[in-house]
């Protein structure tokens, strides 16, 4: 373990820990497959193509993160990337936690350990995320999120659904926009520096 990814499972005042046994890490090109069975297994995750994992985990490596079990394995992962209109802003694509994993707090401490990780290495001032209506644990995690931060959390609806392809066969609901912020992280980072 590097001396930055012990920085990133470190106890902090509002961070959340990972579980016991699993270790907070960059995605490598490597994980691309596994993240992308986690997403297809949850259910819930609009599956995405086997290649974009696989750029995922090369081209927002930095703003992206997995848990990883004793032998190594992927069972948890953030997915973000900046937002290139505004820089101090950290898109949450995806989030997604194996089954065997789920109820131990593992989505939240990959959230906290991401904002850390990129506020190691940026001015982080806000977190912005889309979830469709009812998806309940997504929407406790992020305000959960929010809470630990102390920072406000808005929402409004970013796409509709009458803007998703009419021949999509599942249909898709409208994505609501979860804007987090403003985070004073300021501390993370310089701990991490």
């Amino acid at each position: 373990m590097t001396a930055a990814q012990a920085d990133l499972t470190a106890p902090r005042a509002a961070f959340r820990e990972m579980p016991e046994g699993l270790r907070l890490d960059g995605p490598r090109v490597q994980d691309g497959a596994a993240l992308w069975r986690l997403a297809r297994d949850s259910g819930k995750l609009d599956l995405n193509s086997s290649y974009s994992y696989l750029l995922w985990c090369r081209d927002f490596a930095a703003t992206s993160v997995v848990a990883r079990d004793a032998a190594g394995d992927p069972v948890g992962f953030v997915t973000g990337y900046i937002r290139p209109e505004r820089p101090g802003v950290l898109v949450v694509w995806q989030v997604a936690v194996a089954a065997s994993q789920q109820g131990r707090g593992l989505a939240a401490a990959l959230l906290d350990g991401l904002a850390a990780r990129v506020a190691a290495s940026t001015e982080l001032h806000g977190l912005e995320t889309t979830i469709t209506p009812g998806n309940v644990p997504s929407e406790r995690l992020f305000t959960s999120f929010a809470a630990r931060h102390g920072a406000d959390l808005e929402r409004e609806v970013l796409f509709d659904a009458e803007l998703f392809p009419a021949d999509d066969e599942a249909g898709h609901e409208p994505e609501v926009l979860y804007r987090i912020g403003p985070l004073a992280l300021a501390a993370a980072r310089a701990e991490a520096a």
